[in-house]
């Protein structure tokens, strides 16, 4: 099987070759740090700071290179959304919101375009969307070809909805003050991901991935009835669209999703990504979901993937496997990023571990 062959027959919930491997975002320090341990003279750069904007091309041929050199069976690229700096920590999208960089380089909104309803009117995001937010995402696929599977991202209308205003909490204080507004905010933003799904499926792109957390590690951040009435619909909206361009479409979301579990197999996401292990466990969330949705991630990145040694890392990997891949539909990843805080080396561990113990059929 080509690695597109292996992703795609697993989110069809079927049973591949061996387990696919994929991941969400590997951050610019690890693309450096990976791509120098695997080929060093290849790396003619310094990992940058965190800053606005997007990587330069130099980081996306390591990272590409990265793709080929340990046989990682998909990519993930997002869209650029404009932002330019304000100020030595501030930055401004072309929508606009501003953002300030938290600690860990990411770009948290202080501030939105949104700040009553009056602001939605001549609001058009999807309009200011243009072939060139999506260089890096044509760069990738022209590079890679379509031996590999791709996966783009699209942003939640619920994350895209309360960036617009500002901050969650706004967004989530109109739920109570103004519902009908929550309801326009959704609607442009499903708009806005629409459009930016043709756009994507134009470039010859296999699968939508749409990040925006739901859950904390007990509960959903806002009432299962609350999902159900502001942001269900417009989670059919996309599906419904991307299928229609014969895209498949996971959902990313950390935390404990079991209240609403249902529901998003109800939408009808071809997978959720990344079950995380401090809340779900995976063996109960693929018995769920058998049949029903694919399962992807769950190789803990807030501990194991930082703290832990490759020799942990590969007996978590050979027990998540045991556990998740018999039968197919499941895809390998982190339990979110592989962000700055993660060793490359047990990155590296966790790749070489599902190449070994991940082929089929799965022997206990």
């Amino acid at each position: 099987m080509t690695s597109r062959e292996r992703i795609l027959t697993a989110l069809n919930k079927g049973q591949p070759d061996q387990v696919p491997i994929f991941e969400l975002y590997i951050n610019e320090p690890n693309i450096v740090d990976i791509a120098r341990i695997i080929e060093p003279e290849s790396v003619k750069i310094q990992a940058g700071k965190d800053k606005f904007g997007d990587e330069s091309l130099a980081v996306l041929d390591l990272y590409c290179m990265i793709i080929n050199k340990l046989e990682i069976d998909a990519t993930c690229t997002n869209f650029s959304i404009g932002i330019s700096n304000i100020s030595d920590d501030r930055g401004i999208d072309k929508y606009g919101t501003v953002y300030v960089l938290s600690d860990h380089g990411e770009p948290t909104p202080i501030d939105g375009p949104i700040k009553s309803r009056d602001d939605l009117i001549g609001f058009d995001p999807a309009s200011k969307i243009t072939h060139d937010d999506f260089a890096k995402v044509k760069y990738v696929i022209d590079k890679l070809g379509k031996e590999k599977a791709h996966f783009v991202s699209v942003t939640d209308p619920f994350k895209s909805s309360w960036r617009w205003r500002g901050g969650m909490q706004n967004l989530l204080m109109d739920y109570a003050t103004d519902p009908q507004m929550v309801h326009e905010l959704a609607s442009i933003a499903s708009d806005f991901d629409n459009t930016a799904i043709d756009m994507i499926a134009s470039l010859g792109a296999d699968v939508i991935t749409v990040p925006g957390d739901l859950a904390g590690e007990y509960s959903t951040i806002m009432s299962p009835q609350h999902y159900r009435e502001f942001i269900k619909p417009y989670h059919q909206r996309l599906v419904q669209h991307a299928h229609d361009k014969g895209l498949k479409i996971i959902k990313h979301s950390d935390g404990n999703l079991w209240s609403i579990m249902d529901d998003l197999l109800e939408v009808g996401f071809d997978g959720i990504h990344p079950i995380q292990p401090q809340c779900m466990d995976i063996g109960e969330v693929k018995a769920y979901m058998k049949g029903k949705a694919c399962v992807l991630g769950n190789i803990d990145c807030r501990d194991l993937l930082v703290n832990g040694t490759p020799e942990e890392v590969t007996k978590t990997v050979i027990d998540t496997i045991y556990k998740s891949a018999p039968d197919g539909g499941y895809i390998i990843s982190s339990s979110n990023s592989i962000h700055p805080g993660c060793k490359s080396e047990n990155y590296l561990a966790m790749v070489s571990a599902t190449k070994k113990y991940g082929k089929y059929p799965i022997i206990y």
